[in-house]
């Protein structure tokens, strides 16, 4: 069994001023657990507790829309976008505090990556490139009031947040939402000031930093953002370093790395196999309507054409979440594959990164970061099946593939 003393990785911490009680963070997981209006349900509450109550430092909220332009397609999405949603939220934050949790609120803008079937709205994007995966229409070039219209609703439901008693919010500037389409040169091919030059392609980031800072002064803005994507032309280790360093210099409190896009496909999803009967059971496949004769065909198939999963399957962003660290002051969390205490320990102590986020092994087991401090347990369960990525499509976060141990 691992000791870990040394990394003190179950030690209380700041991330940029929230106190948390040990460096495990949940990393934000689209949990499909809202009503209609965007309110968090009861059983989004009784999930957080059980995070809470799990050992969790902090729990990251799934993202939450800030327009109903940018809603997911994905059902049950969180939203931040009304006043009259700050008591639902108030009510879930004062309960996550009761078990010791930090609870921070992910705001996003879906972009291109959504449809205009769910939202009734014409899809946006910096430019008008069709995404590879959310393709039933060509994006609609923002306009510049577009573009400050948005701004004005990041730093509203900022406002919002707080107001709810949230801990912080977390920008979302990754996996190909609307801000991370901005940053990337393969998404935004604009000519003005929006676009071009990385400092253009920041500005949108820029603009609703500051913006936040003058309206809530120190209150915690975090992102979360991609150290690489596999897009031609779009972020490369080299650039995400630079974007590090001017979110610092922009008053941003945190980083959490991450990488991939949606437009990537099954690639993105490390794991050992193809998820092929979520692929067939998931609305947004259109395979659930296929005669059931075909459907074992179909298995057969999906794998020789779709793309591998890349290796490797753990620790694949700590490379780059390690450069970025030693290009930045403020605390980097390093999420992707890293699912063992030994992995997170030795992450900590050897000043990779400043916290470990986890999504897939707290789907998996809400309660492993006790398990981990009670050293009743040293490795997630999780066999990596990606059943819970593909099935958010058709219902609710679940673990799929619960009771089948671990393979590394």
């Amino acid at each position: 069994m691992v000791m870990t003393e040394s990394s003190g990785i179950f030690e209380p911490a700041h991330i940029g001023g929230i106190s948390v009680r040990n460096r495990f963070i949940r990393s934000a997981t689209h949990e499909g657990m809202a009503d209609t209006d965007g309110a968090p349900l009861e059983s989004l509450e009784k999930l957080y507790l059980r995070l809470a109550k799990g050992g969790a430092g902090a729990i990251v909220t799934g993202y939450a829309g800030v327009l109903p332009q940018g809603r997911s397609s994905f059902p049950g999405m969180l939203m931040m976008h009304s006043d009259a949603l700050i008591p639902a939220y108030r009510r879930l934050v004062e309960a996550v505090h009761r078990e010791g949790a930090a609870l921070i609120i992910q705001l996003a803008h879906c972009g291109a990556q959504t449809r205009s079937a769910v939202t009734g709205m014409r899809t946006v994007a910096p430019s008008p490139v069709r995404d590879r995966y959310f393709s039933e229409e060509e994006p609609m070039a923002l306009t510049e009031q577009g573009i400050r219209a948005i701004i004005n609703a990041f730093v509203d439901a900022a406002v919002r947040a707080q107001a709810a008693g949230f801990d912080g919010v977390q920008l979302h500037l990754a996996h190909g939402y609307l801000l991370a389409q901005f940053l990337s040169g393969y998404t935004n091919r604009r000519r003005d000031s929006w676009g071009g030059s990385l400092v253009n392609r920041f500005r949108i980031v820029l603009e609703i930093i500051v913006r936040i800072r003058q309206r809530l002064g120190h209150y915690p803005v975090l992102a979360k953002m991609n150290g690489y994507d596999g897009m031609p032309g779009g972020m490369r280790p080299d650039e995400a370093v630079k974007i590090a360093m001017m979110l610092e210099a922009s008053g941003c409190s945190a980083v959490e790395i991450s990488s991939g896009t949606v437009s990537e496909g099954l690639a993105i999803m490390r794991g050992p196999e193809m998820p092929t009967d979520a692929l067939l059971k998931a609305n947004n496949f259109k395979l659930d309507a296929l005669p059931k004769w075909l459907r074992p065909m179909i298995a057969r198939i999906l794998p020789l054409i779709s793309p591998e999963s890349p290796k490797p399957y753990h620790l694949y962003n700590l490379e780059v979440a390690s450069a970025i660290k030693k290009a930045v002051s403020i605390p980097v969390m390093a999420v992707g594959g890293i699912h063992t205490l030994e992995d997170a320990s030795k992450t900590i102590a050897d000043g990779d990164a400043d916290f470990i986020s986890m999504s897939r092994p707290f789907i998996n087991d809400p309660s492993i970061v006790r398990k981990f401090e009670e050293q009743s347990q040293n490795a997630s369960r999780c066999t990596m099946c990606n059943h819970c990525a593909i099935m958010i499509e058709k219902e609710p976060l679940r673990c799929w593939n619960g009771r089948v141990p671990h393979r590394a």
